[in-house]
């Protein structure tokens, strides 16, 4: 059984998506929800589930992304994860972080990447004229949104849609795709899926 600890920095419905999945024979169980943010309404849903929290305030690192990181390790680190996923966790790490964990780590990103990594995805689409936006899992690398993509699954953009509309409607998508590709990923299956 793969033991998977999430990172989170706000609402937690990435992370609640991933944990409901993980039940039954699913090869995985969650054994840490972790954030950059004490306040992040997902710990307390965590924790209500039974699910071990921690939190690291990135704040009272003052820009030290090294001394936060290093903070992060202790929490992580006790819980032996074999996998991570970052799941709205809205902080940048560092090579080194990142390192330490290659090809144990996923990260969901709103958009259909290459497109759009960074910020603002769903403004942007729609300023190019999209006609499908959409999300993408990955393995995470030391540059930003890169890394092999392990799975996307589309949605139409719609005449009239705004940044908050197709938001709405990939994050539906996000909580199909992300724990579709966790349980593979748990299982040692690395081919890409398309939702």
């Amino acid at each position: 059984m793969k033991r998977v600890a999430i990172l989170i920095s706000g609402g937690g419905s990435n992370m609640m998506a991933l944990v409901a999945s993980m039940t039954g024979d699913h090869p995985a169980r969650p054994v840490l929800v972790a954030s950059n943010d004490p306040g992040a309404a997902g710990l307390g849903k965590a924790a209500a589930l039974g699910i071990p929290v921690a939190a690291v305030d990135h704040r009272a690192f003052g820009g030290n992304r090294g001394g936060f990181e290093a903070a992060l390790l202790g929490p992580l680190l006790d819980a032996r994860p074999d996998i991570i996923c970052l799941a709205g966790f809205m902080r940048i790490l560092t090579p080194g972080f990142v390192d330490r964990f290659a090809g144990r780590m996923l990260n969901i990103h709103p958009s259909l990447l290459p497109l759009y990594p960074g910020l603002n995805t769903h403004a942007r689409a729609l300023a190019a004229g999209d006609v499908q936006a959409g999300a993408s899992v990955h393995l995470v690398t030391s540059a930003l949104d890169d890394g092999p993509i392990l799975g996307q699954a589309r949605v139409p953009v719609h005449p009239g849609d705004t940044p908050e509309t197709l938001a709405a409607r990939v994050l539906a998508a996000e909580h199909r795709l992300y724990p579709a590709v966790l349980r593979r990923f748990a299982a040692g299956q690395t081919d890409r899926v398309d939702l």
